[in-house]
């Protein structure tokens, strides 16, 4: 009787979670501190500490960070900010969060960040902040981008979701704009299940954030707690509840320490991918300009012109071979959001990105047999 081999599974990612992890959120849940408390002040710091900011803000994803941020710097309707389109589409709604207008741009086709001399063409009277995205985990020419920000007067709120651990120029991201917004969800390099986090060195934007993520209160229910005297908050403009957990920042803290080695494991996988990848016909592998690293939150290939399957049915066959993968990044302007909002719009760069690349499995505790499973069936498909 034949024994049926197992069909090697690859997910595209996971995240790397240990026993650590699974015991950090103890001494919070002993102490009785599960909301926003003392660990989240912690987690603050460190990651504050870590990127060379002054301050950390911790929030309950990026997208929450990128509206809290936005609306902290006063934007709202009537205003314009300027993104890129292809991003995920969580970046352009924090801004329609605030009842300002999105004003799409475009990207530059080599690293798929955005395009600073279009992003300048789109700047009218009405336009408040740029927000370049650090796409997939590559920091964007930040200095461009507040060189332009600094001639028009406008703000930059650098989405660097994917980003953390990231350098530019040999500064880690998270210190090179006015405000940048990371995320902890599973898919980037460290998680807390959900969160984001703010930094920036603007006392005033900082104090602001902190009121705004917990209903506009004057005062934190940790400062109440630790004073010795009776406080009564006041609430004085509308805000929101955006608070991350002491449970969440206690995972984070183990996360946060564990994050170099994190990064080191997932560029030695992409070393390989980078290696091997380019000897198969019809693909190209992430282009990393001098300036920047890259945390390699997602591995993104471009499907070049004499690839000989389209990209479905190299993702349906690679998905028979128990391999997922994904699209690239969407192109936000296409999605009906915003189409029903402002019409038609053209971004010819975006739209032959958001055609022709594909996300393969990367993460930190990929094995060398499951690579070499995604590696052999990329050439058995396309040579």
């Amino acid at each position: 009787m034949a024994v049926e081999t197992k069909k090697l599974t690859v997910p595209i990612t996971k995240p790397s979670l240990t026993e650590e992890e699974a015991r950090a959120p103890f001494e919070s849940i002993r102490s009785g501190w599960v909301t926003q408390g003392p660990k989240v002040a912690e987690f603050e710091r460190a990651v504050a500490a870590y990127t060379g900011a002054k301050h950390g803000i911790a929030t309950t994803s990026c997208t929450t960070g990128l509206h809290l941020a936005l609306a902290s710097t006063g934007i709202g309707p009537g205003d314009e900010v300027i993104c890129p389109s292809f991003t995920f589409i969580a970046s352009a709604n924090a801004i329609l969060y605030t009842g300002a207008t999105v004003v799409f741009c475009e990207v530059d086709p080599r690293t798929f960040n955005i395009d600073p001399e279009d992003a300048e063409r789109r700047i009218t009277k009405k336009t408040k902040a740029i927000m370049p995205v650090d796409q997939i985990g590559l920091a964007c020419d930040i200095d461009a981008i507040n060189d332009i920000g600094k001639r028009h007067g406008i703000d930059v709120v650098e989405d660097a979701a994917p980003a953390i651990g990231e350098s530019y120029k040999g500064r880690k991201v998270g210190s090179n704009a006015h405000s940048t917004v990371f995320s902890f969800h599973p898919r980037k390099v460290i998680t807390t299940g959900e969160g984001g986090m703010i930094t920036t060195d603007d006392d005033a934007l900082a104090d602001r954030a902190r009121k705004l993520r917990a209903h506009g209160m004057s005062v934190s229910d940790l400062d109440r707690h630790k004073a010795d005297r009776v406080i009564i908050e006041e609430y004085r403009e509308l805000g929101f509840n955006y608070r991350m957990t002491d449970i969440q920042a206690s995972i984070g803290l183990v996360q946060l320490r564990r994050l170099d080695e994190l990064l080191r494991l997932r560029r030695e996988r992409a070393d390989r991918y980078n290696r091997e990848l380019p000897e198969i016909t019809g693909i190209e592998i992430p282009y990393v300009p001098d300036y920047a690293e890259h945390t390699y939150q997602s591995y993104c290939l471009r499907l070049s012109k004499d690839c000989r399957l389209d990209r479905e049915d190299l993702m349906t066959n690679l998905l028979r071979r128990g391999i997922a993968t994904r699209r690239g990044v969407m192109a936000s302007h296409l999605e009906r959001t915003y189409t029903d909002r402002n019409g038609t719009v053209s971004l010819p760069v975006t739209e032959e990105a958001t055609r022709t690349t594909m996300l393969i499995p990367l993460y930190a505790t990929m094995t060398a047999e499951e690579q070499s499973h995604v590696i052999d069936s990329l050439r058995e498909e396309l040579q």
